[in-house]
């Protein structure tokens, strides 16, 4: 476990824990999935907490359910305005975090926060007025020690880089940008947000803007800078010598009826050990992944395009309307229209 003394989850251009070589990421499928990848979300909240102090979140689902009641999961991001704090989900190892590092739950886990001072969590229903919220809210908790003040936001996406099935990313990172512009960047939308909820604020709604958006893929273009290599997880798959041509055939060309054989004469390896691969790394057989990408693609083009069904199917590899709606409602618990309405603004 991590303890007072300890620094940091990562001062990014140097990881506190090298398991691997540093990522060489693929230039082509990993940062365009970071160009390309669509978030929505809200600065949400501010919180002040004083030493002593833990607590615990409520759990993804229920999370998700009270800030995007249309999404199964949403990411939560926690940006350290002043003091010093740690997080941890599950029995994992304590992060630490101090003035000007940023928290990112990718899946939005149950997790745990605290301060230095060790003491009893409690769960966070106990000091949080559930929303709908008219201004920021401004969480306290804690007794009369030193200040933590904190900036909660959250963001949703439905993009393959977010799917927790794949976990590309650790349940929990921080990070330090470094000395420089991204570092003042971060501090200004710390500033921004605390303006917006302090009680001489003219404004103190919730704030639903693009800083959200812009600040976590920076964040995650300096996580992924310095992120040790990997060994399973979509991370891992793309910069894999195997998986990589492969994952790039069936993302340029989802609708292509692919099968196991031609994916591997494409990319020079045996069909056993391409099944192989795909398997050990990110659990799951080529086939079934390319299902999971096409169905990620129709979410996109339903959400984002007003083409019907049948062309949606088609675009994503099925000759028959009714055989795609079956499959989206597989995985999704309802069919494409059904999807598409419940998602519309209003």
């Amino acid at each position: 476990m991590g303890d007072a003394g300890s620094d940091h989850d990562r001062d990014t251009g140097t990881p506190d824990r090298v398991t691997g070589a540093a990522l060489e990421p693929s230039p082509g499928m990993l940062w365009s999935a970071l160009e390309r990848v669509r978030l929505r979300g809200a600065v949400f909240l501010r919180a002040e907490y004083r030493e002593p102090w833990a607590y615990e979140s409520l759990t993804g689902p229920e999370t998700a359910r009270i800030l995007r009641p249309d999404a199964e999961r949403v990411i939560l991001f926690h940006l350290v305005a002043s003091g010093r704090c740690w997080v941890r989900v599950g029995d994992g190892e304590k992060r630490w975090a101090h003035r000007g590092d940023v928290i990112v739950l990718p899946y939005g886990d149950q997790h745990q926060m605290g301060g230095v001072t060790p003491t009893e969590s409690v769960s966070i229903s106990t000091f949080m007025d559930m929303p709908p919220w008219s201004r920021m809210p401004v969480l306290r908790h804690g007794r009369d020690g030193t200040l933590t003040n904190v900036v909660c936001g959250y963001l949703h996406s439905s993009d393959p880089l977010f799917d927790p099935g794949l976990r590309g990313f650790p349940p929990v990172f921080v990070v330090r940008p470094p000395a420089g512009p991204a570092a003042e960047w971060v501090q200004a939308n710390i500033a921004y947000a605390l303006e917006q909820s302090s009680p001489t604020s003219s404004s103190g709604n919730i704030l639903m803007s693009r800083l959200p958006e812009l600040l976590l893929v920076e964040i995650l273009r300096l996580h992924l800078a310095t992120a040790p290599a990997a060994d399973h997880g979509w991370l891992a798959a793309v910069n894999d010598p195997v998986l990589h041509p492969a994952m790039s055939l069936m993302h340029a060309s989802p609708e292509r009826h692919w099968t196991v054989s031609e994916l591997g004469r494409r990319v020079s390896v045996s069909r056993s050990l391409l099944d192989e691969r795909f398997r050990e790394v990110l659990g799951r057989s080529p086939i079934r992944y390319l299902m999971e990408w096409r169905m990620h693609v129709a979410e996109d083009l339903l959400a984002t395009t007003q083409l019907g069904v049948a062309a949606i199917a088609r675009r994503v590899g099925y000759d028959a309307e009714e055989a795609f709606s079956r499959a989206f409602k597989r995985e999704h618990g309802q069919s494409p229209t059904a999807w598409r309405t419940a998602r519309r603004p209003g």
